[in-house]
């Protein structure tokens, strides 16, 4: 079920002054969601794992007519942790606000594998990695005003389960499918608990997630099994499927609209085609409001991060917001 009007890329309101990360910003849905930014005035930072992509992605924006003073590339591993937390060192050294973080990059039905940390490498990169990459950049998101935290999920959350006892599938037979939906739950899960917490601490930044729908991308090509490059090659010849470009109107709106409330979902209207509009996640993400808690207690032990100064919760207590209203 949807709530919300449709919507289109001509109502992205104006950009100027603001900044804002893309991870995964050389290809597919994040160079289309970084590129249409930029062309609206943004200042955006193309973070990607290999900076020579990153580059050529910024070229040929640049030679499409995006002014190239509003964009700059960086180098982002989100499978490596110590990447993550150079990156973001960085980042809070050389600039002064951050009003807009889309955590877009990952990874799709990889063989088995780990980060540089020992993680799974879907719930490594595609959760971990960018939850990292948020804890770390919180300084300057909850010093902007207006700030906004969009997340990458999938309709694969639907199908998700964490597995807290073995989110890493070290036990038992590896199979993609279910870590890639584990993953893209986590991802929905960190963005509504995020929110919560931010809300919670008296800050005006909302989170909120997106699912972008069938969109024809090159995600998790090169990791993919032969299983997943014939799954990918079959749905492509026979699924309808958006582009790129129309494929990031969910991440554009769920990054603009004033409307947005922590914790929403932001997906095609006609769930894997159509105009963005504001979707229900999958109840079981909602139904249990301790789950995404459990998720965060997990992964923050999995991270060794120290509770973020600020997450404090006003009053120092935390309460519960019930994310069950939007199932």
């Amino acid at each position: 079920m949807t709530s919300g009007r449709a919507w289109s890329t001509d109502e992205l309101p104006d950009q100027t002054g603001r900044t804002a990360v893309v991870t995964g910003a050389n290809t597919g849905l994040g160079a289309a969601t970084a590129r249409v930014l930029a062309d609206r005035g943004a200042h955006v930072v193309l973070a990607c794992r290999d900076t020579a992509k990153a580059e050529a992605a910024r070229a040929a924006f640049v030679r499409s007519g995006t002014d190239p003073g509003r964009l700059e590339t960086a180098r982002l591993d989100l499978g490596d942790q110590a990447g993550v937390a150079a990156f973001a060192a960085a980042f809070l050294a050389s600039h002064d606000r951050l009003d807009l973080l889309v955590n877009n990059a990952g990874l799709s039905g990889t063989v088995q594998g780990t980060t540089v940390d020992g993680f799974e490498t879907q719930f490594g990169v595609n959760h971990l990695g960018h939850m990292a990459l948020t804890l770390r950049l919180l300084p300057a998101l909850v010093a902007t005003p207006g700030a906004r935290v969009v997340t990458l999920s999938s309709g694969a959350h639907r199908f998700g389960r964490i597995r807290f006892d073995d989110p890493h599938f070290t036990h038992g037979r590896y199979q993609a499918f279910p870590a890639y939906a584990q993953s893209k739950l986590a991802n929905y899960l960190f963005s509504a608990e995020l929110g919560r917490r931010l809300a919670a601490a008296g800050h005006d930044t909302r989170s909120v997630a997106v699912d972008p729908g069938f969109v024809r991308t090159g995600l998790g090509t090169k990791q993919a099994s032969r299983a997943q490059h014939a799954v990918m090659w079959t749905s492509y010849r026979f699924v309808p499927s958006h582009s790129a470009e129309r494929g990031a109107g969910p991440t554009l709106r769920a990054a603009t609209d004033p409307a947005a409330v922590n914790g929403q979902l932001y997906a095609p209207r006609f769930g894997i085609l159509g105009p963005p509009v504001v979707q229900r996640p999958a109840r079981h993400a909602t139904r249990d409001a301790g789950l995404a808690t459990r998720l965060w207690d997990l992964s923050m032990t999995l991270l060794g991060l120290d509770p973020p100064a600020e997450l404090t919760p006003r009053g120092g207590h935390l309460g519960r917001t019930d994310i069950s209203r939007l199932a």
